[in-house]
């Protein structure tokens, strides 16, 4: 039997016609039912055994709803691996089941796009867990991070999985916000470099990168989430935005909503960033997703719509095209508008074209599509392992040694709530502390080493906790101060317990007041210290704390992060020498006041002055990392004095290993604009590359900076390149400079735009 929906010659149908007219021609023949269909998300996995996120089970799916959600299509699938734990092969065949009964229940038999997590790996049990964005940061290696994501998106692919849920591009601005461990680090160009190395690395593998959180997630008042944004629109343009035009620029193709209301307007009803700022300066024609429960909020959380058919209207007004996780204001709500002619017809059908125009780019709709992934694959294999390894131990920052380290041939002791629980590997978007927890009875799935475990493997060590993150006893750190005195070196692992929502000292909803270490830690290594010892702190956490007190009586300290599930031994490998750190800090540690956190990306005044008592003046810089075998810069130069408005200049940098160890620089060049037409940063990252150097080795950088990096927003509030003088500053972090080199901008003022140079072009030699 033939009928409309089955005849042979329908466009839509037809793999080799263009994309825009097969789009067209399916959305004539659909019913506005059908149209909504494909703007909603179902999340048909939740169940009670616990609550991964606030209102989660307010909008669940129960399983006898699910046929008659999907009869007339469905948009997105929800987190189908990463909500509960599942082998991969199970997952997989529940997915091509439930595909199949999409395709087959719906009149035109679209397959629905499957998104997941995948912010250290794909958030899935048995999964690889990365290390964390801010080893990302940390290593300042954009191709290390391409690779890691290449790598996991390959296995996302081969699942099923056809979007991932990262990165996050938000620029660190308050150290207390508990979303700092999801970010790459507090400067725009190294976010934006890694941050779209991330995006080429999983869009190569055909998995559709979503950027989050879009814009100005990060800049809450006071460090909170979801609390209100308030910053101008130069600070918006010149620290917010960058980092996203360029992973849009990488080929990013989905962008996630900022929950945060900047200047009382929420990002989720914001046409002028949606579409405005997104889709008409940009050029972006991918999907916009909702962050979850995000159009809900417009009418729950931020009062600016007067029920949820309002909140849709204003949604899909200001550009969102799909709502996540699942069907709630883009159900019946936009229906019944719909039919009562509140809503535009109009605005549906834009939003559909472009979620159809995604659905046949990634195939789809193509005769031959087959829901089925693959059951057999294996999502922790020895290579996954060994990458994870790499980030991990090029990720690991030396912040201060006195020569104790490496360690090699003494007793260890080693204290600390940290040391002893592989949960301090991770961050709160890894499966593990994501969904495992909620799930007790089950195994983790993967071999997570503990530092303990790690360091018994070539040193002698006996331990004491001393205290848990939060809470402890008396009794415990006393005997963790006598364990101290058992050995030569003690080995204090402190930090962060991740968690969601109040579950943690650091993680989505888990803000801190305050940068003093959580709980009792900080009694502890006042203790521990007070025993005469070599204290070495090693530091696992989520953000950075306030150190000041404790700096310059410690024999050394090492920051993690959150390394991964080989975080262990890659921390292990820096304590005895094995590695040697080539990590550099993505985030300032702050000093004595750090109630008053900063970046470092400020102007004059907010450095240190003689009108306030308050030093922001930060105790480890942002760039900072320490060698075992430090380079040695031998010359930094430019043949150039004049530097055309439009053109470009070169800079050398000769380091050399002097050492009989290979070693890494990492060589950061710093611009400093002297006069502007508004106040600008003293000292602004326009570049960086680490540098590998066999023992003995010399090596020549070269960096082509063009003009359009000392660009930013003037008083007419567009970007501008200006005539006159500016400085780089050439160093190994944002307070160690080794050379400046002043040089004149010549010709006449430029605007520039989203096309822009970005990114200077590095050369290495030999």
């Amino acid at each position: 039997m033939t009928t409309e929906a089955t005849t042979p010659d329908e466009l839509w149908r037809n793999p080799h016609a263009p994309v825009d007219e097969r789009v067209r021609d399916l959305i004539a023949r659909m019913t506005v039912q059908e149209k909504i269909a494909q703007l909603q998300g179902i999340w048909a996995g939740i169940d009670a055994a616990g609550e991964m996120a606030p209102h989660q089970h307010e909008f669940a799916v129960a399983p006898q709803d699910f046929d008659e959600l999907t009869r007339h299509g469905i948009g997105q699938l929800t987190r189908v691996f990463g909500t509960r734990p599942i082998a991969p092969e199970v997952g997989a065949r529940t997915l091509a089941r439930t595909q199949r009964q999409i395709v087959e229940a719906s009149r035109f038999g679209i397959p629905a796009v499957v998104h997941e997590e995948c912010l250290t790996g794909l958030a899935a049990w048995q999964a690889t867990v990365y290390p964390s964005p801010l080893c990302w940061g940390a290593t300042f290696e954009p191709d290390l991070v391409r690779r890691m994501a290449a790598k996991f998106g390959d296995a996302m692919r081969r699942l099923g999985v056809h979007q991932g849920l990262a990165p996050v591009l938000d620029v660190t601005r308050d150290l207390r916000w508990g979303r700092v461990e999801e970010t790459i680090g507090e400067d725009p160009h190294l976010v934006g470099t890694i941050g779209a190395a991330y995006v080429a690395g999983l869009e190569s593998a055909g998995v559709v990168s979503t950027l989050k959180h879009f814009a100005g997630y990060s800049s809450s008042r006071a460090g909170r989430n979801h609390a209100p944004v308030s910053i101008g629109p130069r600070e918006f343009a010149d620290v917010i935005l960058p980092p996203f035009e360029m992973a849009l620029r990488a080929g990013a193709r989905s962008v996630m909503n900022s929950y945060a209301d900047n200047d009382g307007l929420p990002a989720a009803a914001d046409p002028s960033l949606l579409t405005g700022r997104l889709r008409e300066e940009y050029g972006f024609t991918g999907t916009v997703v909702a962050d979850y429960f995000s159009v809900a909020f417009l009418h729950k959380l931020h009062g600016v719509a007067a029920d949820r058919e309002d909140a849709a209207t204003q949604a899909l007004s200001a550009g969102i095209d799909v709502e996540l996780p699942t069907v709630d204001c883009f159900g019946e709500p936009l229906l019944e508008g719909l039919h009562r002619d509140r809503v535009d017809i109009a605005l549906v059908d834009r939003a559909l074209t472009r979620v159809l125009t995604q659905k046949f780019e990634l195939g789809l709709l193509d005769p031959g599509y087959s829901p089925a992934p693959q059951s057999n694959v294996d999502l922790d294999d020895a290579e996954s392992r060994a990458l994870a390894r790499e980030v991990a131990e090029r990720s690991i920052v030396l912040l201060h040694n006195d020569g104790v380290l490496p360690l090699s041939g003494k007793r260890l002791a080693v204290v600390g709530p940290r040391a002893d629980d592989a949960g301090a590997m991770m961050g709160c978007y890894s499966f593990p502390l994501h969904v495992g927890v909620h799930h007790p009875d089950a195994e983790m799935g993967i071999e997570v080493a503990t530092v303990l475990e790690a360091l018994r493997e070539d040193h002698d060590v006996v331990f004491a906790r001393g205290c848990p993150v939060l809470g402890g006893t008396d009794e415990e750190i006393a005997e963790a101060v006598e364990t101290a005195r058992q050995a030569d070196v003690c080995v204090v692992v402190l930090g962060d317990q991740a968690g969601l929502f109040g579950k943690g000292t650091s993680g989505e909803g888990c803000d801190a007041a305050d940068l003093t270490l959580p709980g009792r830690q900080e009694e502890l290594l006042e203790a521990v210290l007070d025993t005469g010892m070599p204290v070495v702190l090693v530091l696992l956490s989520g953000r950075p704390y306030d150190l000041s007190r404790q700096a310059d009586r410690l024999a050394a300290i090492v920051c993690g992060f959150y390394p991964g599930e080989e975080g262990a031994s890659a921390l292990a490998g820096v304590l005895g020498g094995r590695v040697n750190p080539s990590g550099r800090l993505p985030v300032s540690f702050p000093g004595a006041g750090s109630s008053q956190p900063s970046t470092y990306l400020t102007p004059q005044l907010a450095a240190r002055t003689e009108v306030s008592t308050v030093d922001p003046t930060p105790l480890f810089p942002f760039g900072h990392g320490l060698s075992y075998a430090p380079a040695t810069w031998v010359t930094v130069g430019s043949e150039e004095r004049e530097w055309p408005t439009d053109g470009t200049c070169r800079v050398h940098v000769v380091v050399r290993n002097d050492m009989d160890v290979p070693t890494a620089e990492v060589v950061q060049i710093y611009l400093h604009d002297p006069v502007a037409e508004v106040a600008r940063p003293v000292r602004q990252l326009i570049g960086a590359v680490k540098v590998d150097l066999a023992a003995g080795q010399t090596r020549t950088v070269t960096a082509e900076l063009h003009a359009d990096l000392t660009s930013y927003t003037g008083r007419a509030g567009r970007r501008q390149v200006d005539p006159g003088d500016v400085e780089l500053h050439i160093g190994t972090s944002s307070a160690t400079i080794h050379t400046s080199l002043r040089l004149t901008l010549t010709g006449p003022r430029r605007e520039v735009g989203f096309d822009r140079t970005m990114t200077p072009v590095f050369t290495t030699n030999p």
